[in-house]
């Protein structure tokens, strides 16, 4: 029987200079899961979107990408990434949204920037320039970018760092559609706990190790937070 697993990670360790960042984690994500990746700073998660990204390899463990090895895997096109922080002051020179989206797709190609375009809702502003636009309008922007290169899963390192709050409803509104409506598997990694435990579908706890991989409400049920952050630190999660 075929897996319907996208990411699968066994047993994976990971070291800066003989100091362990990932200790032994062992993870899957379904194609057509929305995983929120949350943790204290320091406990592991960039780490961990960096070797999801093969910008990184496991000194312990392995991990596969729909069943073929890291070392081995080469459909790159099929992870997309939206780096923490884009700014449109990262391009010097005047560029329109429709330049920026195009530099995701395969050799520039028109209908698949038009139709990344369309799936974020800013086909409107395919001709304004980047610089022009709002925070939310140009994270809206680089998801397009990266949806130009049609992938099977899309990651996210806090995406709404600097958005205000009216942006951020709209950007949560346009990845559960994404998720959804084109089954695309969405990994977030996010500070902002009380608004991934009431968007995601799964939870991944990170801090060294897995401190819980599962379903947000019994994340919520049993006493996580204090494996993941200690004691110490008080939180208020809202249903909706």
């Amino acid at each position: 029987m075929m897996s319907n697993a996208a990411i699968e990670l066994n047993h994976v360790s990971f070291s800066y200079n003989h100091e362990p960042v990932l200790t032994d984690i062992s993870l899957r994500i379904e194609s057509g899961d929305y995983v929120g990746v949350i943790g204290p700073n320091g406990g592991g998660k960039t780490t961990l979107m960096r070797l999801l990204l093969g910008l990184l390899q496991p000194q312990e463990g392995t991990i596969t990408l729909w069943g073929t090895p890291l070392p081995r895997f080469k459909n790159w096109h099929s992870i997309g990434y939206v780096p923490q922080r884009v700014d449109s002051g990262d391009f010097r020179l005047p560029i329109t949204v429709k330049e920026v989206v195009s530099f995701g797709a395969p050799r520039n190609n028109k209908i698949a920037t038009a139709a990344a375009l369309e799936q974020v809702g800013i086909a409107d502003l395919a001709k304004r320039g980047l610089r022009e636009l709002s925070g939310g309008q140009q994270q809206k922007v680089f998801i397009a970018k990266a949806l130009a290169a049609e992938p099977k899963v899309l990651i996210l390192d806090e995406p709404t760092v600097g958005v205000d709050i009216a942006a951020q409803d709209d950007f949560y509104q346009l990845i559960a559609r994404l998720n959804m409506e084109q089954r695309l598997t969405i990994i977030m990694v996010s500070h902002d706990i009380d608004v991934v435990v009431n968007e995601v579908s799964k939870l991944a706890c990170i801090n060294d190790h897995l401190v819980y991989h599962g379903l947000p409400k019994n994340f919520i049920e049993k006493d996580y937070l204090s494996n993941l952050y200690g004691k110490t630190r008080k939180f208020i999660l809202h249903g909706h």
